[in-house]
């Protein structure tokens, strides 16, 4: 049996609720954010990445679920035969269905192929005749480059300590650094790490929803947004504005520290003009999402602070009115 011939039992497992669309009034009423992980609603604890193995038939699979908090009580889902992305997904078809709503501190999942039970960080799921098929525990991925630490040599941008690199930085919740700044040192072709913390805004949508990004010589933009759950296109977390969606959406759960570690090759001018284009390698949280694409050399892209040109150009952290903070920012320079 193939672990296809299985996805109409398991697939009850997955939340996507359908909720229609909410229309608020910013002048009435302004959406929750929230930026620390300990002052959250009470949907937040059953946000996030659930894996394990369930039962189907003669076969055992591992499966993935992401499950989403749309605020009210309201979440999605969405499921990965193999594991969650960068973790042994298959890259099939994502699996998504109607379901769920809290009761008694406990997220339930029904349709039609079964049900399923979330509490206390453990999915239970349920085969239609009520046979248990397994359980699927929370789990909070860590990237592999968290931490990094700057090798000899590497400009440290931001450490914590305070915000002297950046013109108009501000330190925030204790020693995080704001959104909203450039950094005062220009960089050519470079390498640069940055940890960033997306806000959790439930009830936010699209370029709302904890909307940032990562300017690389202030001409190229890195995106940083909730994407969880979402595509992976290049206008969410991950993606080169205006260039190239992600290969795979890495997107963690809003509140998690996430990772970008980028390799960026400068553009070459001959006698004033462009001889070969800026290219651009980009991991988020440890998996390669951009292998050396090559960007535009004759404009930047959306929104972009610094026109094309020869010039080395600085950092900059976009602010799109979200509270995004960052830490552990550094860059090797590699075109000395």
């Amino acid at each position: 049996m193939k672990i296809q011939s299985i996805a109409c039992i398991i697939s009850f497992c997955l939340v996507a609720l359908l909720a229609g669309p909410t229309v608020l009034n910013a002048q009435k009423k302004k959406n929750p954010r929230y930026t620390d992980p300990a002052k959250t609603d009470a949907d937040f604890e059953f946000q996030g990445e659930y894996s394990g193995t369930l039962s189907g038939g003669d076969q055992e699979v591992k499966f993935g679920v992401q499950i989403i908090a749309l605020g009210d009580g309201k979440f999605k889902a969405q499921g990965f035969h193999g594991g969650l992305p960068g973790d042994g997904w298959l890259k099939d078809e994502i699996v998504a269905i109607e379901a769920g709503k809290v009761k008694d501190g406990k997220l339930t999942l029904e349709n039609a192929n079964g049900s399923g039970t979330i509490e206390k960080g453990v999915m239970t799921v349920f085969t239609p005749d009520g046979d248990e098929m397994g359980k699927l525990k929370k789990v909070i991925r860590k990237s592999k480059t968290l931490g990094a630490k700057p090798p000899k040599g590497a400009v440290v941008l931001f450490d914590g300590k305070n915000a002297d690199q950046w013109k108009g930085g501000k330190l925030v919740d204790g020693n995080l650094l704001m959104q909203g700044t450039t950094s005062k040192q220009k960089f050519g072709s470079h390498k640069i790490h940055i940890e960033f913390r997306l806000p959790y805004m439930p009830k936010d949508k699209g370029q709302a929803r904890g909307n940032s990004g990562i300017y690389v010589q202030g001409r190229y933009e890195i995106q940083m947004l909730d994407s969880f759950g979402l595509k992976g296109k290049m206008n969410e977390c991950g993606g080169i504005y205006s260039v190239k969606d992600c290969d795979l959406n890495m997107c963690y759960p809003p509140l998690s520290w996430q990772t970008y570690d980028i390799e960026f090759t400068a553009a070459e001018y001959k006698d004033g003009k462009l001889a070969k284009k800026p290219r651009m390698t980009v991991y988020h949280n440890g998996v390669k999402i951009h292998d050396n694409v090559e960007l535009p050399g004759d404009r930047g892209t959306t929104a972009s602070r610094v026109k094309p040109g020869p010039e080395k150009g600085p950092i900059y952290l976009q602010n799109h009115g979200c509270p995004v903070r960052y830490r552990n920012i550094w860059v090797v320079e590699t075109d000395k």
